[in-house]
């Protein structure tokens, strides 16, 4: 026996020994789920969150075809949209010249601008929030000039940029910035204004200095503020870009809508402004989501 090997199976587990060497359990393969199992949660996620939405479009559809199919509708029914504007809805990044370009395209110029604006509103608006915040005096002295401000309309700043820039690629950055950064300081000065004592205490105790406490204290915990800023400047640079479009041409998805009013062009305002309305929650979702990630584990106050 002195080659023999010792097994002993049983219904659920193997041991195999050699003589003279300690018994060895081998346990059996766990088997994995099976792939359906596995794919229905992300499949009852799926049907919670589009079905209800997709019902409801499709009642909204339906209304509006019922409603305006009359001979007294001044505006066309889905199925007239659809006929005379599909081109715009099934091929939007088609390029035929200079102007006659799809509605993708035009939104990529116009998200060029926002992007830009934006950004400029967002880091100079988080800096301007967290010196603001730091200071009562501040606050108490700036706060009722920028609520004014940031009642002002976003096409009322449109001839001071035009005047100052002459140009209207950066006029219409300009309308963007001074629209979008309001909400973005507000918000960071309540943030840092709310920043718990003890936080304070403890960069006090590691003897931070200025540029670590507003990378390792303020802005983290801050941080719930700030987006919610970001989010509302977000919104408002979308709606300012449009607006500002309008007036300033280009290719833009704002002149488009205004050369198609022009041209007794309804279905074609419609689509783009769907194309408008979609794009803007994509925009506020994209911020909400790196807001969630940037924020995990930190508390609103």
């Amino acid at each position: 026996m002195g080659q023999a090997v010792l097994k002993e199976e049983t219904a659920e587990a193997k041991i195999v020994a050699l003589p003279g060497q300690p018994a060895v359990l081998a346990l059996p393969a766990v088997q994995g789920k099976p792939l359906s199992q596995r794919l229905m949660p992300w499949l009852r996620a799926a049907l919670v969150n589009l079905v209800p939405p997709l019902i409801t479009v499709a009642l909204i559809l339906l209304v509006w075809q019922l409603a305006a199919s009359g001979p007294q509708s001044s505006l066309p029914p889905p199925t007239k949209i659809w006929d005379e504007a599909k081109d715009l809805i099934v091929e939007p990044f088609y390029w035929a010249g200079s102007q006659d370009i799809g509605l993708g395209w035009r939104i990529l110029v116009s998200l060029q601008r926002v992007a830009i604006g934006f950004s400029l509103a967002a880091v100079v608006g988080v800096l301007l929030g967290a010196l603001i915040g730091q200071s009562v005096w501040a606050m108490r002295g700036l706060d009722p000039v920028f609520q004014v401000l940031r009642t002002v309309p976003p096409l009322a700043w449109l001839p001071l940029s035009l005047a100052a820039f002459r140009d209207s690629q950066p006029s219409a950055i300009f309308v963007i910035f001074i629209t979008a950064i309001w909400p973005v300081i507000i918000n960071t000065a309540v943030g840092i204004r709310n920043i718990p004592q003890d936080y304070r205490n403890v960069a006090k105790v590691l003897r931070l200095n200025q540029v670590e406490f507003f990378y390792k204290i303020m802005v983290p915990s801050a941080a719930p503020y700030i987006f919610t800023g970001l989010r509302i400047g977000v919104g408002l640079s979308w709606l300012a870009i449009v607006a500002a479009e309008m007036l300033t041409g280009g290719v833009g998805i704002g002149f488009f809508i205004w050369d198609a009013w022009n041209s007794s062009r309804l279905s074609d305002i419609i689509v783009a402004l769907v194309y408008i309305g979609v794009v803007g929650f994509v925009l506020d979702r994209l911020v909400a989501g790196i807001g969630s990630v940037v924020t995990r584990g930190t508390a609103q106050g």
